[in-house]
């Protein structure tokens, strides 16, 4: 099919047919503020002369010039739907193309950003996945790959930084220079990247057992305060050392730069040799533990991604789960190996693994190894199936070979395939090699197929309180009805101490692999019940638990008194999930949280579960208690916060949740004496962005409006200032404040990418259902275009987090049914909606469930 969206078919033929010798890329950044030179020459091989191929280069402003062979080439002939015709192809090619290319302010291609603080320039590119054409002439497939040779030429002042090394500028005169970059290794087009612009720097050095690695920190000059390069290059350092270690591999690229990027769409992106960040990793108010061992995670993951991902890359993108998947395990267990976050794998599955759970749940799910037969299939399976399901498997595969047996695998692995491509079945055969283990089952049963089983304990205790007979029961649902193989713990936990300070202790634990749909335990006949079993301990396998009855009132009325921080976690994932099927109410999962939040020493978990409780409380709970439910939540965590030590992470945390619950007149009364510093508390510094956080509250309750919110903006002129701004405007309880946010975020192109986030993060307010009710037809309207009109990134953005959720009930439920069967919307825009539509209905049988216990 011709135009943006490659087949995998299209790939194959084009990847088969062509060998790229290497690129030539000329950009000059001097031409203005909408538009900049790209010149290409790209020399390649073909296998069968006289054949036809094609390059792409998307969204030119303007093509001066396409030359093959020697041969100028009529453009307007040639250059359709975003590709460039190639006809009567030699053994050996040179094809020229001189084109200009518009900035992008969509976080694709090269995005151009002025900073409102300063109005200094940056720039940067983003290119996974298709978006090194928006910049260049290029091969844009991951199996294509060469080397790559830059030629800048940029306003003198600015700081240039590509994958290799950045040499000194050449002077051209009139304030102009030319940065002529070293030739690049080998690599795939989607991993080259440019950064320019007036960044701050920061050069340090690393010294390992394979050499010196230059190290770089980057960012806007008015975020310079708050680069923390002491911590950042701590973390860098510890995961060179562990990494190059590990893989017995020296790290491929020379220098590694990181560059901290304003507007950014995604957490980071692994660029060889420069990695770029979303910049609001280097915070300028105070964040929470979490935030930091998040950070780290990011940085170690793009880090993992330079040997997996860049050294050796993923044929086409039905590996790319592979990619992400490899790099979210490896992050994590360099996490705890080599730095001071030890208890990572805790913060995992305190919010990693239930994203996955929730995506493997919903009618868009698919085999963590996707069948992503076009580029539109790729784009929109960046999703917790690919990086954290596919995590959790292959912690699953480490446990079933073993850490030594997988590491000397992935050895084998790089140095078989270095500087260019794989397929799974490559690693699949070095990790059988070292381990002795035949894979290939275990594959086909956790990685092509889709779902999530859910293992329970099945019992009988005798009249002594011990078991007579004890089995796990596995379970998978009709429409992905797989039975796995798992390797689980069971944990038997019995309550100790003195009144007034009781604990759990682990009585005993042992290992099981569970095989089938009954799997008998006889090593606990005879063990006394304990006060709680808990299946899956130690996190091993992915599949949803499920509690005994007993076990569950346990944990309800006790979840403070456990000292073990990941079967604590395991305990508020299996509540949670119990709750999003209906097993269990809203109101016990709400006095769970109440209950055991305040002790919980993971932060990751203190932040995630009140998000979900207040999620519950707004849309799961029966509609005729929730009233009174919203108002014992907003009690509970008031004096959650009053109670939390000053100037602690729970502080902090228990504030911005606060400011969430807040609805009453009361409660709001106190978040406006925390904004106006009429209220203090011991210890918590109202600084910039928890401004933000409480004026939006205020906001949301009808209590700011826009002077009020321009004024708290002319305090904070910047970026972020005017991003918490229009989330504020959004927020606020009027139909006008509603229609100018759906003008800004839907019908306007102009509008930042971030911003846009913001206003569409912030648009379906619970308790606005009045206000909201108006837009049910316009969302439906502007999900049959906007996939073709706006693009991927515009679009998923509007479609995901647009969505009504407020207007849950069964008539907007069969108003969906009925656009499902018979729009003729792209499928990537029906999936959102599908999405969207299957957690109404969840929803609605959570408030069937809590009206029953009433």
């Amino acid at each position: 099919m011709p135009g943006t969206n490659l087949t995998r078919d299209e790939a194959a033929t084009r990847g088969a047919l062509l060998d790229v010798d290497s690129y030539a890329i000329d950009l000059d950044l001097t031409v203005g503020d909408k538009v900049f030179e790209s010149t290409t020459v790209i020399r390649f091989g073909c296998t069968q002369p006289g054949s036809s191929s094609f390059a792409d280069l998307h969204g030119a402003s303007t093509v001066h010039e396409i030359t093959l062979n020697g041969s100028q080439l009529e453009v307007h002939d040639v250059y359709r739907d975003h590709r460039i015709r190639l006809d009567d192809l030699q053994t050996d090619n040179e094809l020229r193309v001189h084109a200009e290319m518009p900035y992008s302010h969509t976080g694709e291609g090269l995005h151009r950003f002025v900073d409102p603080a300063d109005q200094r320039v940056y720039l940067y590119s983003q290119f996974e996945v298709p978006d090194a054409r928006r910049v260049y002439t290029t091969f844009e497939q991951p199996d294509l790959k060469s080397v790559f040779t830059f030629n800048v030429t940029a306003p003198g002042h600015w700081v240039v930084v590509s994958n290799a090394p950045t040499p000194d500028p050449e002077d051209l005169g009139d304030g102009k220079g030319l940065w002529r970059f070293p030739t690049t290794e080998r690599m795939s087009t989607y991993i080259t990247a440019l950064v320019a612009g007036e960044y701050h720097r920061v050069d340090d050095v690393y010294e390992g057992k394979h050499g010196t690695i230059e190290l770089g920190h980057f960012c806007r000059q008015s975020l310079a305060e708050h680069l923390d390069h002491d911590e950042l290059n701590k973390v860098t350092k510890q995961g060179f050392a562990f990494f190059e270690q590990a893989f017995d591999f020296p790290y491929p690229f020379g220098k590694y730069d990181q560059l901290y990027v304003p507007e950014y769409n995604m957490g980071a992106m692994e660029n060889a040799g420069a990695v770029t960040f979303r910049d609001e990793y280097l915070p300028r108010s105070r964040q929470t533990h979490s935030f930091y061992e998040q950070r780290a995670n990011t940085v170690l993951h793009e880090m993992a991604h330079m040997w997996f991902g860049d050294l050796v890359t993923m044929k086409w993108w039905d590996d790319l789960w592979l990619n992400e998947s490899f790099a979210e395990w490896a992050s994590h267990h360099a996490m705890v190996e080599a730095t001071e976050y030890t208890e990572a794998w805790t913060g995992f599955t305190n919010a990693r693994k239930n994203w996955a759970y929730r995506q493997d749940q919903l009618p868009s799910t698919h085999p963590i190894a996707a069948d992503n037969h076009d580029l539109h299939a790729v784009e929109v399976n960046f999703d917790g199936i690919t990086y954290a399901k596919g995590a959790s498997t292959l912690k699953q595969l480490v446990a079933w070979v073993g850490i030594d047996e997988f590491l000397v695998g992935l050895r084998d692995y790089f140095k078989a395939h270095a500087f260019s491509n794989s397929e799974f079945s490559d690693l699949l055969e070095s990790l059988e090699k070292t381990s002795g283990r035949e894979l290939d089952s275990w594959a086909k049963e956790w990685l092509q197929t889709s779902g999530v089983n859910t293992l329970a304990p099945r019992f009988e205790v005798g009249d002594d309180g011990a078991y007579t007979s004890f089995s796990v029961v596995q379970t998978a649902a009709p429409e992905f009805p797989t039975i796995r193989r798992h390797r689980i713990g069971v944990g038997l936990y019995d309550v100790q101490g003195a009144p007034g300070h009781e604990h759990f202790v682990r009585r005993t634990s042992l290992e099981i692999d569970v095989v089938g749909e009954l799997t008998e335990v006889p090593d606990l006949v005879g063990q006394t019940q304990p006060d709680l079993l808990l299946l899956n301990d130690g996190d091993l396998t992915y599949a949803k638990i499920r509690l005994d009855e007993r076990s569950l009132a346990t944990a309800v009325a006790n979840m403070d008194k456990f000292d073990d921080s990941l079967a604590r976690a395991l305990l508020w994932g299996a509540a949670w999930d119990m709750t999003r099927d209906a097993e269990m109410t809203p109101t016990d999962f709400v006095r769970l949280v109440l209950n055991g939040i305040g002790a919980e020493s993971d932060i990751t978990a203190v932040e995630r579960f009140p998000m979900y409780a207040q999620l519950v409380v707004n849309y799961y709970s029966d509609p005729a208690g929730r009233d009174a439910l919203r108002a014992s939540w907003e009690q509970g965590v008031r004096e959650l916060l009053l109670d939390a030590a000053p100037g602690s992470d729970h502080q902090l945390a228990f504030v911005r949740v606060f400011a969430s619950a807040a609805r009453s007149d009361e409660a709001l009364d106190f978040v406006a004496a925390l904004l106006d510093g009429s209220q203090t508390l011991d210890g918590l510094v109202v600084d910039t962005d928890l401004r933000w956080t409480l004026l939006s509250s205020l906001a949301r309750g009808g209590r700011a409006e826009e002077d009020r919110i321009n004024e708290e903006l002319s305090r904070d002129n910047t970026i972020s200032g005017q991003e918490h701004a229009a989330l504020a405007r959004t927020v606020r309880p009027t139909a006008e404040a509603k229609a100018e946010a759906w003008r800004d975020a839907v019908e306007r192109d102009d509008v930042a990418n971030e911003t846009m986030r913001q206003i569409a993060y912030a648009f379906p307010v619970s308790g606005q259902e009045d206000l909201l009710q108006p837009y049910l037809e316009k969302y439906l309207e502007m999900a049959e275009t906007v996939w073709e009109e706006k693009g991927v990134q515009r679009a998923s953005t509007a479609l995901e987090l647009m969505f009504l959720r407020p207007l849950i009930s069964a008539e907007t439920i069969a108003r969906l049914d009925e656009w499902l069967e018979t729009s003729e919307a792209n499928p990537a825009a029906k999936r959102y909606v599908r999405e969207g539509r299957s957690d109404m209905a969840r929803a609605l049988a959570a408030q069937a469930k809590d009206a029953e216990a009433r």
